[in-house]
């Protein structure tokens, strides 16, 4: 118990090192070395019912990751997790990562994932929900995911914002999950608040592609019209180089 409430004293948030008013850093330490790095800009967003003219009508809650939230968590060999709780715990978000190996053509490679999201919320919380119809706490959860998938020994990186579904198996509407600048790595960490070699998400490195691929085909461009001026210009030099013989028979008594 001393050794657990030890380390959950060295979790920190590093949220003030962001220059990103909308993206925290968050860091999970553990017998004084960091063992888990996020950062990330989230935002949820969550429908509920709520009463307008006597009638019951379906809002919609957009609730921010707010700064300075109270961070938790737990290193392992293969799973790891990360708690992020703000305004006084009305608001809890929780990231499960998993270790483990697959069969590759390569043989048997090691791969991280997020294999679980959960988010708790209460709708008598008034910041972002307004007269919310039988109001009080749920939890939503991811099912059967496996995203971020990432070779161990390197963080995961990507721009792009990706959606994770969340639902309470209630047959209520899902709630959304927007993660954006992402930047994670939950294993394997060797230097303290240091990310390793990131691994860019299919999305950031077609995008990237797309950005590069008109510079290249312009510099291919650029390439063959100097060539084929260059082509000309020495066929040019030697065709006027050659004695030109009169097709015109007339003009043979002129030559000598």
């Amino acid at each position: 118990a001393t050794a657990r409430l030890a380390a959950e004293q060295e979790v920190q948030n590093l949220s003030g090192l962001s220059p990103n008013p909308e993206k925290d850093i968050f860091v999970v330490r553990e017998n004084r070395t960091t063992c888990l790095m996020a950062e990330f800009a989230a935002k949820f967003i969550v429908p509920y019912n709520t009463w307008a003219s006597n009638n019951l009508v379906m809002e919609q809650a957009d609730i921010p990751l707010s700064r300075g939230a109270e961070v938790k968590g737990k290193c392992g060999t293969n799973e790891s997790e990360l708690e992020i709780s703000w305004l006084k715990q009305a608001y809890t978000l929780r990231l499960f990562f998993l270790k483990e190996g697959h069969n590759t053509s390569r043989g048997q490679e090691a791969f991280w994932r997020l294999s679980r999201v959960e988010f708790s919320f209460d709708t008598s919380e008034r910041t972002y929900f307004k007269d919310a119809f039988e109001p009080g706490k749920r939890t939503v959860s991811s099912h059967r995911l496996s995203a971020l998938v990432t070779p161990a020994g390197k963080s995961y990186e990507c721009q792009a914002q990706q959606t994770i579904s969340l639902s309470s198996g209630d047959h209520q509407k899902s709630v959304q999950l927007l993660l954006s600048e992402v930047r994670i790595q939950p294993f394997d960490i060797t230097a303290d608040f240091v990310f390793s070699e990131e691994h860019k998400c299919p999305v950031d490195q077609r995008e990237q592609l797309e950005e590069t691929l008109p510079l290249i085909l312009g510099l291919i461009l650029g390439l063959v019209i100097v060539i084929t001026l260059c082509v000309y210009h020495i066929h040019h030099k030697l065709t006027a180089n050659q004695v030109q013989i009169p097709r015109d028979r007339s003009q043979y008594k002129h030559m000598g």
